[in-house]
């Protein structure tokens, strides 16, 4: 079920909310009604997967349990070995035969497993928790609660990437506590928002970007042609995710919970690693506490500090597909940080226009890279943007392309709306009614598209 179709914006959501509301009283009710409904939500999808999410949580709740009454860390190294299993199986398991058969000539048979929507991102939590109790950073909670904690269906898909601690504490608090109307209010909007981006504008530049790419596997692409692609591609992909994100937030404070920020207007950022610290921040603040760190990080050296860095970011460009290209990509930005780290030490800071665009550039040519077919698709496509076959050509939806970029530029974060932009004004309620009205309608014209990040 997807947050922007009819099915769960006028059924699925309103039971939900008002079956949740009618036990408000009761901790235990209330967090049940919720795990009811987050299993009905997942399996509306493939209701035989349901028995893998609830078998890792269960799996991993219980190693838990044992590394809690024996202490044997044993247990809870038992648990991220299970679920880097699964994750290995499910997602890698073809591209590992693939490259078998690279390797030897052979012809083996593929697996054809069905990829579980959403195992990147609850496997991730799962692995978190493990390494919190592996550090003595994480108690031990009831089954509910950790349950709960992975399968709240606002951030089950696709994030954010939600720690315990950030999460579990949230269950007992009453949602009829004070502000209550201000919080249901302001998920309406960040909803409503997050919607509108989605239905309106990076569904219709996914449409111009799945036709030049298709067609940049088989021709070269022009000049203009190949940055209409990747300027489409670039602003549809932060368009919908973001608008994910703010779905996400915005479901989730209507039942009184506040997941965590996830992006901060990166493409506004003057150097890559601040890009870093804008996209995708529940990523990037796992791959930090749990790669880079662990594996050096910049306290030990040079030498590991890159070794640290580059290794971090190849498994996090893995994470998001079982491809070389997208090992590449992590690898492309690895470098990157590395060389903006140096730049940075010299002292000789660019000036701020000159630093954006720098940045925004080696980004967009990373999602190039992040997108295309093959390195050969990516490689044609670079150097048609380069202008190494000369200019011209057709450049498509260009009013579409600058509304994407104004929409990535100047909407805040769902953090930030709710913290200072959201008020109780009655023109833009009136608005943001009329953009759910429009967003309900179109979705009624056709099967509702997928979030990019479904894929990972």
């Amino acid at each position: 079920m997807l947050f922007q179709s009819q099915a769960f914006i006028l059924l699925f959501l309103p039971v939900a909310v008002t079956s949740y509301y009618l036990v408000a009283g009761s901790a235990t009710s209330r967090q049940c009604v919720l795990i009811a409904a987050s299993l009905f939500f997942y399996g509306w999808w493939d209701a035989r997967f349901i028995a893998l999410l609830v078998g890792q949580i269960g799996l991993t709740w219980l190693l838990a349990r044992c590394h809690g009454f024996t202490k044997a860390r044993v247990w809870l190294k038992a648990g991220i070995v299970l679920n880097l299993a699964s994750l290995a199986t499910f997602k890698y398991l073809d591209f590992i035969i693939d490259n078998l058969d690279w390797a030897t000539g052979l012809a083996l048979p593929r697996s054809q497993i069905v990829l579980p929507i959403g195992i990147s991102f609850f496997s991730f939590q799962l692995i978190s928790y493990l390494v919190d109790r592996l550090r003595g950073e994480a108690p031990l909670y009831p089954f509910r609660q950790f349950a709960l904690f992975v399968l709240l269906f606002p951030h089950l898909i696709a994030g954010p990437i939600v720690r315990h601690n950030e999460l579990v504490p949230q269950f007992d608090l009453d949602p009829r506590r004070p502000g209550l109307w201000f919080r249901i209010g302001v998920g309406f909007a960040i909803f409503t928002i997050g919607l509108t981006k989605k239905v309106l504008v990076a569904d219709r530049l996914g449409a111009l970007v799945d036709v030049l790419f298709k067609d940049a596997a088989g021709r070269l692409l022009s000049f203009e042609e190949s940055w209409n692609a990747a300027l489409a591609f670039t602003f549809q992909l932060f368009l919908d995710f973001s608008a994910y994100t703010e779905m996400a937030i915005g479901i989730a404070l209507l039942f009184g919970l506040l997941l965590p920020e996830n992006f901060r207007r990166p493409y506004l950022a003057a150097d890559l690693r601040a890009f870093w610290r804008r996209w995708h921040i529940t990523l990037s603040n796992f791959i930090r506490d749990y790669l880079y760190i662990p594996l050096g990080g910049s306290r030990h050296g040079e030498a590991r500090y890159i070794a640290a860095t580059l290794g971090s970011m190849a498994i996090c460009g893995l994470w998001h597909g079982a491809g070389w290209t997208y090992v590449a990509w992590g690898l492309w930005h690895g470098a990157g940080l590395i060389v903006c780290r140096y730049w940075q030490r010299l002292g000789r800071p660019l000036p701020a226009l000159t630093g954006w665009a720098v940045t925004f550039l080696f980004v967009v040519a990373g999602w190039v890279l992040f997108r295309a077919a093959d390195f050969s698709t990516a490689a044609g496509m670079l150097r048609s943007m380069a202008g190494l076959d000369g200019f011209g050509g057709d450049f498509r939806g260009a009013g579409l392309i600058a509304l994407g970029a104004l929409l990535s530029a100047l909407v805040p974060s769902a953090h930030e709306l709710a913290d200072h932009w959201l008020r109780p004004l009655r023109w833009a309620t009136a608005a943001l009614a009329i953009l759910a009205a429009i967003c309900v309608l179109e979705t009624g014209n056709g099967p509702p598209v997928n979030f990019i990040y479904f894929r990972f």
